[in-house]
């Protein structure tokens, strides 16, 4: 187990709170994913024909993500987004810091998505700010990276709004919708952060 990462945790600003997954979330998750078949599928990762690893389940996937995080390679947030005041927050989308490694690397990969519903409202993009001002200023990494579709227009705003520095393209980067899709890469690094993406975001607003 990594003693650098701590797990569980939760991370917030305003009204966006990063959290771990819970088995609670299934009927929350299963109606979010349903209702937002048509506006994800063009960016969701798939499983191409020769994988060998099994579907998994919605607790599956709740106990692998808590393992990989106690074990320090992955922090994978929950997104709830409370919409107004005295409201109940509610589940609004899904952030994940992956490959998590320290050493002569010391570096992860972001990757999120939101409700189609709350979009447009800042949420991943505060989402993102506080996971990277984590990444940096907590686990002390030196890179974080984005891999974002070209056509996906949204995405790019986000890593565009935060200041992330684009490193190229990627062929066949990803197997993603059925296919294994090129990516544009996205990266910063610790020295490139001054006082952090969240007072980066604050500022720009």
């Amino acid at each position: 187990m990594n003693t650098v990462v701590r797990w569980p945790i939760e991370l917030s600003r305003g009204p966006v709170v990063l959290r771990p997954w819970r088995l609670q979330d299934m009927r929350a998750w299963n109606e979010m994913r349903q209702r937002n078949a048509s506006w994800t599928r063009p960016w969701d990762s798939t499983r191409p024909p020769e994988s060998i690893d099994p579907p998994l389940t919605f607790a599956g996937m709740v106990r692998q993500f808590n393992r990989r995080a106690r074990y320090g390679t992955m922090l994978p947030f929950a997104v709830d987004y409370r919409h107004a005041e005295g409201q109940r927050a509610v589940l609004a989308g899904q952030l994940t810091i992956s490959g998590i490694t320290f050493g002569s690397a010391s570096w992860a990969q972001a990757g999120y998505w939101v409700d189609q519903r709350w979009a447009g409202r800042g949420i991943i993009p505060t989402a993102l700010a506080l996971a990277a001002d984590h990444c940096f200023f907590t686990l002390r990494l030196h890179r974080l990276e984005v891999a974002i579709r070209p056509e996906n227009v949204r995405s790019l705003r986000v890593v565009e709004k935060l200041g992330f520095r684009h490193e190229g393209s990627r062929a066949r980067y990803m197997h993603v919708d059925g296919e294994w899709r090129d990516h544009e890469m996205f990266a910063l690094h610790a020295d490139e952060v001054g006082a952090g993406l969240l007072s980066r975001l604050e500022h720009s607003a």
